[in-house]
């Protein structure tokens, strides 16, 4: 089967997926190619990985436009997603109210699985967060980081620590079994994050990458975004 070849950020992956058969249903194309870390994702790009569509944060498409790797007129939001703190399915919840209650939680976790903290949006601000709370060295050894929040996810539904827990993109909680959503993040330590959609300049199906933006901006996929753990656009 052809192919339409993506290029996306983990937290655009529920939603894709689950759009993926009536996009294959219209235009005969499957669609194939990676989730991860955007900053990956954008230097994948870059490299001339040969791509019909990306999707990543808003910030990071416009880089790409300012570059000359995506096409402008193609830039369409998606939706915000929030990062937010994950448990085992059948664990007791972790939630924090605030700052100190969420100081708590981590401190109170013997295993904290996280994506990337250096390439992947989720990442970065995890270890933002603990710089933040003052206790980047003291849950240091804790830390189980991954390439990206959905690998993180399924491995910390498989965990045999006693009180895990983990912090990524809602959406790649949402779109992993055997984990839950446990709660966003409190005020002043939060994100939402936009992700966006656009078509590189130099791709090979355009007129049906074009086709899947509308596919995952469209009202009428409103309840398949909500579902995913996105946030509308004017919420």
């Amino acid at each position: 089967m052809k192919t339409l070849n993506i290029l996306s950020g983990g937290a655009a992956q529920g939603l894709v997926r689950s759009l993926a058969p009536a996009f294959e249903a219209e235009t005969g194309l499957g669609i194939a190619g990676d989730f991860g870390a955007v900053g990956a994702m954008a230097d994948r790009l870059r490299a001339g990985v040969p791509t019909d569509i990306v999707i990543l944060t808003a910030a990071l498409i416009a880089k790409l436009a300012d570059e000359g790797l995506v096409l402008r007129s193609s830039i369409a939001d998606i939706g915000r997603v929030e990062t937010a703190l994950a448990v085992r399915a059948g664990d007791p919840p972790a939630r924090a109210e605030d700052a100190a209650s969420l100081l708590t939680v981590l401190l109170a976790a013997d295993a904290i699985f996280v994506p990337d903290t250096k390439a992947s949006t989720a990442g970065i601000h995890v270890a933002k967060m603990l710089t933040q709370l003052g206790i980047t060295d003291a849950v240091a050894d804790r830390l189980k980081i991954f390439p990206n929040g959905a690998t993180a996810m399924r491995h910390l539904a498989e965990s045999r620590d006693r009180r895990p827990i983990g912090c990524t993109q809602s959406t790649e909680i949402i779109s992993t079994p055997g984990v839950v959503l446990s709660g966003t993040l409190p005020p002043g330590c939060g994100l939402a994050t936009m992700y966006t959609a656009a078509i590189p300049t130099r791709a090979s199906a355009a007129p049906q990458a074009q086709r899947l933006i509308a596919l995952l901006t469209s009202s009428e996929t409103s309840e398949l975004r909500r579902q995913a753990g996105f946030l509308s656009l004017t919420s």
